[in-house]
């Protein structure tokens, strides 16, 4: 009963989004019932990229509010819906805005980079805006003598220094909560028990900082690994001749390696590793918002005409 009405479900979301021209983008992390409705399922760089592009009017965005707010900053001539506005970020919350005013005041003439997993006011006061596709690359676009402020991840601040080499670069002590539960010991049991597995891990993981040093170097205890953005992950796995991956990241991106890799085998590096924030979309409540048309994201003018120059730069960088 159950599956038949997850099917009926599915079907009535897919004609309903064709009847009211709305696009659903969808995040890596998204249970798979939603995963399998959207027209666009990838990283948030991917999607803000996707939103930009669609002619769509109407998007509905299955993530947390963050890029539902960027999607809204990017395409202010859309509407842009969530299927539920609890859904935050812990990463996001880490900062306020007014702890980045009061550090930027420490730092007259500094640059301020932040990564996308910021609220709308965050991003008005930056100068750049970053995914962790594009950090380093951003980071390595900012003249060597200014200094920067990034911000607030600090695992993946610490791998973009150890990356470009920068020593005039100060970083905010934010985290995921998800990533940073993801602990060194987690990886070595899992790559002891498989030992042909090649290891990808995702910048914002707590274990990055005590594996820089041998990462930097290509590999970790004689094993090939990749430390990637989760769309850098789905690239890498489907082009290498492995069979075997470990994968540190949230584990609903096994999900879409799996569809698209049906001869390999992907484990996560822990099965705990589950952002409630993103399992708060349900296919119910896609269901719903495309019915009801809601709820919309909106972002007053005056702080998403600000916080589009940092996306627009985000942007250009790849």
């Amino acid at each position: 009963m159950l599956v038949q009405h997850a099917t009926q479900l599915k079907e009535e979301i897919l004609k309903l989004k064709k009847q009211k021209d709305v696009v659903i983008l969808a995040h890596n992390y998204q249970v798979p019932d939603v995963q399998d409705v959207a027209d666009f399922v990838g990283d948030s760089l991917s999607l803000s990229r996707q939103a930009a592009k669609v002619e769509n009017k109407t998007i509905l965005f299955c993530g947390v509010h963050f890029m539902a707010e960027t999607a809204a900053i990017i395409s202010p001539q859309k509407k842009v819906l969530i299927p539920d506005l609890e859904a935050g970020c812990s990463l996001s919350d880490s900062i306020t805005v007014n702890d980045l005013r009061k550090w930027k005041k420490e730092h007259p003439g500094a640059i301020s980079v932040g990564y996308v997993n910021t609220t709308a006011e965050i991003k008005a006061e930056l100068d750049y805006c970053c995914t962790s596709s594009n950090a380093v690359n951003v980071v390595k676009a900012i003249p060597e003598d200014k200094e920067i402020l990034f911000l607030p991840d600090m695992f993946l601040g610490s791998y973009v220094a150890k990356m470009t080499g920068r020593k005039n670069m100060y970083i905010w002590a934010g985290e995921c909560h998800v990533h940073a539960g993801i602990s060194p010991s987690d990886v070595h049991k899992k790559l002891d028990d498989l030992v042909n597995a090649e290891f990808v891990i995702h910048p914002e993981c707590s274990c990055t900082t005590s594996m820089l040093y041998d990462v930097a170097s290509g590999d970790y205890k004689n094993r090939q690994v990749q430390i990637l953005s989760t769309e850098g992950m789905m690239n890498y796995v489907k082009n290498s001749s492995a069979q075997q991956f470990v994968v540190a990241t949230e584990t609903g991106i096994l999900y879409r390696m799996r569809q698209q890799n049906p001869g390999k085998t992907f484990v996560p590096a822990s099965e705990k590793a589950e952002c409630q924030y993103m399992k708060m979309i349900t296919p119910e409540k896609v269901y719903n918002s495309l019915m009801e048309d809601k709820y919309e994201v909106k972002v007053p003018k005056e702080i998403a005409d600000k916080a589009r120059l940092a996306i627009e730069r985000m942007l250009s960088v790849s």
